[in-house]
């Protein structure tokens, strides 16, 4: 993750006019630059995951969506200082905060997947906005330690983050907003080929 844009706040106007070519978040107004273009591992990773997501979502009110797309933890149009993420993975179960734009609130489940530049990013800032805005649950992905954390809202609000464990590739973990779903870790860290 690169340093922010120049330190000073951006609206959602100055976001929105920036290239698409280039991928930034808004994190209380603040622009953040998107790491290069991520590793085949990564995205080989990421696909693994909103397959299974997918495939098990495909009967249900539920929808799976893969990066890049905005999710506005703060309404950008009336926020002075908004914030908008684009988490690798996106599970939103409402509807109604679905539009052409993206997500307008919380999703019910968001996973990030660890690049090199981005641990900082994903752990400690991404961490506190998901949890502080009642996102349901988020997973944390390292590709190089392949082991998945699991972190859980118990809905007392503001700092409310459960560690439900950490995860490897024998384990199954499920997703409490998708009853009867189970990660098959096995296929997400794939046995490495010489």
């Amino acid at each position: 993750m690169a340093l922010p844009k120049a330190h000073e706040k951006f609206s959602y106007a100055d976001y929105r006019s920036w290239p698409e070519s280039e991928r930034w978040e808004l994190i209380d107004g603040e622009a953040w630059a998107m790491s290069p273009t991520p590793s085949s591992t990564h995205q080989g990773i990421v696909t693994e995951l909103g397959r299974q997501l997918a495939n098990f979502l495909e009967e249900s009110g539920c929808q799976v969506f893969v990066a890049p797309l905005d999710v506005k933890l703060s309404d950008p149009e009336e926020d002075d200082a908004p914030t908008i993420v684009q988490p690798d993975i996106i599970v939103c179960c409402d509807e109604q905060k679905i539009s052409e734009q993206g997500i307008q609130g919380a999703p019910d489940f968001v996973i990030e997947v660890v690049s090199p530049s981005s641990g900082v990013m994903d752990r400690k800032i991404k961490f506190s906005l998901y949890e502080d805005n009642n996102v349901g649950e988020y997973w944390i992905v390292d590709p190089e330690e392949r082991v998945v954390e699991v972190y859980r809202s118990t809905g007392e609000g503001k700092q409310s983050f459960l560690r439900i464990g950490a995860f490897s590739r024998d384990d199954r973990p499920g997703i409490t907003a998708l009853p009867g779903f189970e990660m098959d870790l096995s296929r997400v860290f794939r046995e490495k080929t010489s």
